[in-house]
């Protein structure tokens, strides 16, 4: 039997003769991108590579060695590509974003709409970016709000997109999916919930809590300790504050913000009443149009893949070999497609980076759909 350091001065050897012919193939790839650039023709071929992966296989000895060599050629295809990716970039051949710039977003004669009732947090959010005496109205719900920009009624929308403890706003992601509407800002804000009730209530009177499902959600600790009380969905945290303060009942509360208890005039029964004392949601301002700011420091895309076995991998390595940082990762079922599932990405860089040009570069040839959702 050899001895082990014998052994792996042997694998030093094969190793040191891998790197060489892995820098040989590069500079081919070189060539190819070359002549592809020459004929106008598109870096990823499909069938090609699955024709040569099988020969390469068949080459081996053994099911474990085909299924490893097989993996092997598959991410010197990928570098291959990325390697030619590169290349067209820096031939200054770059894919259109088709997006404009703007020095800032028109704030002075923007019409704004956000869901829910007066109260509500995305009406919160609204004042805090666009400022409190911006001209807005509000509606019934999110899909009607980006109905409104799509029809020209506003000019912007304000979404909830993600809460910190209770996750993704699924809607908001199809619909963003589903409406050729883009976002152009995003807006953090702390969110306290409280319970409250009409004037002469008492929190023992309390049977039913009111609230929209999120909330529920977040303050579901909270909830538990009081298992008899009745917990009903609502469109709307403000919403469920209004329907306490027009109902009158003192066996009804809603969980609500301190705002908006304020503003029907409701009388707090207990407060910080959320799981998280850090809960916050972010809520995207969105547009009609194809602009950003020149300030804009992150991209948000989402994209379909093959139902195969590797396809996400291929498609997140375009961000790590480009020194990409995505900063969210979502997933949301395809209607339709059973198991199948589509992917919203957030990323930092700006389209003017070449990094982030080779990166949607690949995901436009090797996924099955990409859309830029915006940059902000």
């Amino acid at each position: 039997m050899k001895d082990l350091l014998e052994i792996r001065e042997e694998i030093d050897a094969i190793d040191d003769q891998i790197v060489k012919l892995y820098e040989e193939r590069m500079e081919l790839a070189e060539e190819v991108a070359e002549y592809k650039i020459l004929n106008h023709k598109p870096v990823f071929d499909k069938d090609r590579e699955k024709n040569k992966l099988d020969a390469l296989g068949a080459k081996t000895h053994s099911d474990f060695n085909r299924h490893g060599v097989r993996e092997l050629f598959d991410q010197i295809m990928s570098m291959s590509r990325k390697k030619q990716y590169q290349l067209l970039t820096e031939h200054g051949i770059i894919q259109e974003s088709q997006f404009s710039c703007i020095g800032e977003l028109d704030f002075q004669s923007a019409k704004v709409v956000f869901q829910g009732v007066e109260g509500a947090y995305s009406q919160q959010a609204m004042q805090e970016y666009f400022g409190k005496d911006c001209d807005s109205f509000h509606v019934e719900t999110w899909k009607d709000a980006m109905e409104a920009i799509e029809n020209g009624y506003a000019d912007y929308a304000v979404l909830p997109i993600e809460n910190s403890s209770a996750g993704i706003v699924s809607e908001n992601y199809d619909l963003l999916v589903e409406y050729d509407n883009y976002i152009v800002a995003e807006q953090i804000i702390k969110i306290d919930h409280v319970l409250v009730g009409c004037a002469d209530a008492d929190i023992s009177d309390i049977q039913t809590v009111y609230s929209h499902p999120q909330a529920l959600m977040q303050c579901s600790d909270y909830l538990e300790e009081h298992r008899n009380w009745e917990k009903i969905s609502i469109k709307n945290t403000a919403m469920a504050a209004k329907k306490v303060n027009d109902d009158h009942d003192p066996s009804q509360a809603a969980i609500a913000g301190r705002i908006t208890a304020e503003l029907y005039g409701l009388k707090v029964l207990d407060e910080a009443i959320q799981n998280d004392k850090n809960n916050s949601t972010r809520f995207i301002i969105v547009s009609g149009k194809k602009i950003y700011r020149r300030t804009a420091s992150k991209i948000s895309i989402c994209f379909e893949i093959p139902h195969e076995s590797g396809s996400l991998y291929h498609m997140l390595s375009h961000f790590i070999y480009n020194g990409l940082n995505m900063t969210n990762i979502q997933s949301r079922p395809i209607q339709g497609k059973n198991w199948e599932y589509r992917f919203f990405i957030d990323f930092e860089g700006t389209f003017e980076d070449d990094a982030v040009q080779n990166a949607l570069r690949g995901l436009s040839e090797e996924t099955t759909s990409l859309k830029v959702l915006g940059t902000f």
